[in-house]
Formats: structure tokens, sequence, C-alpha cells
């Protein structure tokens, strides 16, 4: 969620936010935990949600906790999802601040001062910059995502995978919200996802790019999969000490020589060099560095999973080593697995999207790339017919269209329609009425971004006039507003 102060515009770090969402939460009977780094709170932790930052203090980010599927699942889903928001707009009101429906702050600094300012304190940001040579302060200004998460059986994550990888330009055109950067007008639809080329363009690692590109083919299996995220070519991240799933801010050794997590977990033991202190240690191999690794790639879709049983090393080597193989064992150790959507830029509902489109339409919002995703995946064999119609090379040269024109591409537009009615059929028919925000952008050939441009442009002055301009328009409304809650 982009932060952005109530009368300027300006990109905003929260200072009281925390505080007072605290304050909010009991006011509902929520009781809540603060999560804290370096001395300063970065998020409450409830029973339902996790409502935190994302890389700055200028960026919010709310995770919900899992909503069980079945009747009227994206109605919880919905109602979960516009109970946080409200909380979050009443809250940032201490701040003197609002969320602005973008995907990316129009006009924010990405300079060090600015970076050392709002940069929110985790260690894994220290690896990143100066061991790894990301330039990480390119995404320093707000840029935000709607992050749809969806549960699939393990037999069937691949696919799903391909799936949502392929089809991503779908998404990337229908909640294409960032036109503008740094107070000028890109050319761009969603400007936003041309961050991964600029953040790894200088990496030290060139396995680092590569881990964010349209792979050449689709994933034949898991094994084929973590081969390519994992094997040669590449460099493990920093891996924890411990068993653990904090993969932001726990202590890690970076491992000498720079190997990939194949090799390292081929190996007896590897010798590295804490994070935390810079003293040397012997890292012996363990199955959870495979699954903590889980998060480094940078691709429009990730498989995220959690074992409920742990392997033991050697038997996770040997499924690995077996076409199918670690399906069979994830499956055994009670794998939960999940697609994460990385494509859909994040939107909120607006004055202007009320006035030109109506309260159904900025109802579905929130709450639609979930509905899309859900959709697609509940009617994988479609879904995956519809890739193989398409081709898959064909699907990964539609992302460059996507995000400069959106549906104002023709070869996009007939994309999503067909991404649309594919999904539309996988949900039930109450589900579908959460399509109406996606469908009314395919309709109208008009997206968030150009209801952002249209304001951004009929303002007139200087970059600083024309954000204070957008608030009234485009300042993310309370849900109440809608029927949201």
């Amino acid at each position: 969620m982009v932060v952005a102060h109530a009368r300027t515009g300006a990109s905003l770090p929260v200072e009281a936010y925390f505080s007072a969402l605290r304050e909010v939460k009991q006011e509902r009977g929520v009781s809540s935990q603060d999560m804290m780094q370096g001395g300063r709170c970065i998020g409450l932790h409830t029973a339902t949600a996790e409502c935190g930052l994302d890389n700055g203090f200028n960026l919010l980010e709310t995770a919900l906790a899992p909503v069980d599927d079945g009747p009227r699942g994206l109605d919880r889903l919905a109602a979960l999802a516009h109970r946080e928001l409200a909380d979050t707009l009443q809250a940032l009101e201490a701040d003197e601040a609002c969320i602005l429906n973008a995907s990316q702050h129009p006009d924010c600094p990405r300079d060090a001062h600015w970076y050392a300012k709002v940069c929110v304190p985790r260690p894994i940001y220290r690896e990143l910059r100066d061991h790894r040579g990301w330039h990480h302060w390119e995404g320093i200004d707000a840029k935000a995502q709607n992050g749809a998460n969806t549960s699939v059986p393990v037999e069937g994550a691949i696919r799903a995978l391909n799936v949502a990888i392929a089809l991503a330009p779908a998404s990337l055109a229908l909640f294409a919200n960032s036109p503008l950067e740094s107070g000028r007008d890109t050319g761009l639809k969603e400007n936003r996802m041309t961050i991964w080329p600029r953040v790894f363009g200088p990496a030290r690692f060139p396995g680092d790019a590569w881990l964010c590109r349209y792979p050449s083919r689709p994933f034949h299996d898991l094994g084929d999969f973590f081969h390519w995220m994992f094997g040669a070519g590449t460099v493990a991240r920093g891996l924890p000490l411990a068993p653990s799933y904090d993969y932001k801010s726990v202590p890690t050794v970076l491992l000498e020589g720079d190997p990939c997590l194949e090799d390292f977990l081929a190996a007896p033991a590897w010798r590295g060099r804490r994070s935390d202190d810079g003293s040397t240690v012997e890292l012996v191999p363990h199955a959870r560095h495979f699954e903590y690794s889980q998060i480094g790639q940078f691709l429009d879709a990730r498989l995220r999973y959690r074992l409920d049983a742990e392997p033991s090393l050697a038997e996770l080597l040997d499924a690995w080593r077996r076409d199918g193989g670690l399906e069979t064992l994830f499956a055994a150790c009670g794998a939960q697995t999940y697609i994460e959507a990385r494509a859909p830029g994040a939107g909120f509902a607006d004055e202007c999207l009320l006035r030109e489109a109506g309260p159904a339409q900025a109802l579905s919002l929130l709450p639609a790339p979930s509905a899309v995703q859900k959709g697609l995946l509940a009617n994988l064999d479609e879904a995956w017919r519809l890739v193989n119609e398409w081709g898959w090379q064909a699907l990964g040269e539609l992302r460059e269209p996507a995000m400069r024109a959106g549906v104002g591409d023709g070869r996009v537009k007939a994309l999503c329609a067909q991404v649309l009615s594919v999904a539309r059929s996988g949900l039930a028919p109450h589900d579908a009425s959460w399509l109406a925000y996606p469908e009314f952008v395919l309709d109208s050939g008009r997206s968030g971004a150009d209801r952002l441009l249209d304001t951004w442009n009929s303002a007139g002055g200087t970059a600083r006039q024309r954000l204070a301009a957008l608030l009234a328009h485009h300042a993310a409304v309370q849900p109440g507003r809608y029927g949201g809650i």
C-alpha cells in the first residue's frame, strides 16, 4: 500500500501508524503483538493478519491469514481484506496520511538519502546490497502489488505455477496502475515491473538476474523447477544458522566460494561467514535450508510451500534426483503448497473509480486478483489448454506489451478476454461477481493507470502541484463508501 501525505501527496514514512493501528484494533476487541526490528515497531501480528511493512516505512503491507475455500470463500476473503484496509486507513490519520490508488508512488526519490531514511532495517537487505551488489534502492519508491495467494494440491503445483507465469500478462494489463515515476509519465501502464533489470543489472552474480527472467520452457516437475532455481549458474543466498521461516531478519551464513544451493546440500559441511558479526563458521547442510531458500526467485508468480513433517536431507536429495520424486516426498510430508501471484499491481477503490464504474466494480477491486487466480487454478485443464494454444514463448513475449499498453494492445486484450472466460468458468456463479473490476477494465479499455494519467495530465502545473491534485480523486476511500464492510 503506497503511503502518501494527505495534503501534499508526497511519499511519507509512517511514524505514529503502528501505535494508532494497535488502538484501532483494541477498540474492535482485537489483540495484537508488536513485531520489532532495530528497536522500531515494524508490524502488528493478529489472529487474522500480519500488518507490517515491505521494504520501506513508506510502503505498508498486510498479509492475511488463510481463508477456508468453499461456498462464499471469496466473500470471506473480501470481508477480511476490506476490514483490514478500513483499519489501516483509520490508523494512518495519526500520520496525516492516506493510501494512494497506485502500484507505485508517482513522484518519489530513490537516492541514497531517501533510502537511508525510509528503508526497514532488516539484515537481509545488507546481504542484498553489500554482498550481492543489488541496487535495492530502486524499489524504495513504494512499488506495490496485490499478491493473490491460492492453495494448490502438490501433485498439480508445477502445472499451476506454469499457468500463473505464462498467463501473467493478463494480470499485468488488467491491474496496471503505475504509469508515473519520479514525477514523469513513463510511457508504460505498469512501470512497477521494470524494477528487476534495474535491481539485478549490476548484481555481483549473473544468476540473480536469471531468476527474474521468463523461463525458456515450462517446468517439468518440482525437481526441474528447483534445479533451475538452485542449480549451476545460481548462487545460494545467506542461509540460517538454525531452522527458520523468517527469511528477512534472522542471522545467516554467507558461504565461501559462492556455491549454488545444490552443491552446498551435497557437501558434508561448508565454511561461511556470519552476516551479523562476521565470524567464520562451518554450516552443515539440512533439508530446512532447501525449504528456507524457496523465496529466491522473482518471476511473476512463485511456488510457495511448507512441510508439516521434515524429511532427512538424504531423502530430499534422493527424491530430487527422480522424476516426480519431490511431489511424492512433499505429499508424504504433508506439504501445504500455494501459488503467489506477483503480477497484479496494487489497486484500491477511489472516487474516480466510483464515478466511472460504480460500487460493484469498486467493491470487487481488492479481491479481484484472487478471484482471477482462484478461477484459473480451479479450471486448470482449460487454463493449461489456453497456454498451449498461445504457446509458451508467445505468452512470454506479451509481457512487455502488457506493461506498456495494457489492454490497449490488441493481442493482450484478446488474452485478457480468454483468461477471464476461463477464470469465470472455474468459479461458482456467486464468486464470479468478484471479477466485476477486471471485466470493467476489459470492456472499457481503461485501467487504473489510464484514470491516474487523466488526472495527472489535466491538473497541469509542476509535478508537486499535480501530485497534490491526485488526492481528491485517487486516495483510497473507506470501504464503507462502497459497501466493502
